[in-house]
């Protein structure tokens, strides 16, 4: 092969590396929304609405029902919480060596100019 041809092909894996980088962090970008959604759904259980209209005893009733309810999908947020938080962890990790690549790549490729 000659320079030139290396030089190609230098350039090309240059480019593919960085195609991989961009959909990595897009994986990345996407778990960790898919993460942060929960974490806000988890937040908001926290907040019930205060009903003033109710006598005391029904107050109670409701908030006993309302705390049973959320402690039931605070339970399913949180399976799904660990789903997602090990796939982003995952994505991380895959996007971090992609980026590695990247550089490498980069590094390569200004070596040969």
């Amino acid at each position: 092969m000659n320079p030139s041809e290396d030089r190609q092909k230098m350039e090309r894996l240059r480019v593919l590396g960085n195609l991989l980088l961009d959909a990595r962090l897009a994986t990345l970008d996407s778990a960790a929304a898919a993460r942060r959604a929960s974490l806000d759904r988890l937040a908001d259980l926290d907040r019930p609405g205060a009903a003033t209209d109710l006598s005391e005893l029904a107050a109670a009733e409701v908030g006993l029902r309302y705390q049973h309810w959320a402690d039931l999908r605070r339970a399913e947020i949180n399976l799904a919480l660990a789903r997602q938080t090990a796939t982003w962890i995952e994505a991380r990790d895959e996007a971090a060596r992609a980026f590695g690549r990247a550089q490498a790549l980069e590094k390569l490729a200004k070596r040969q100019k």
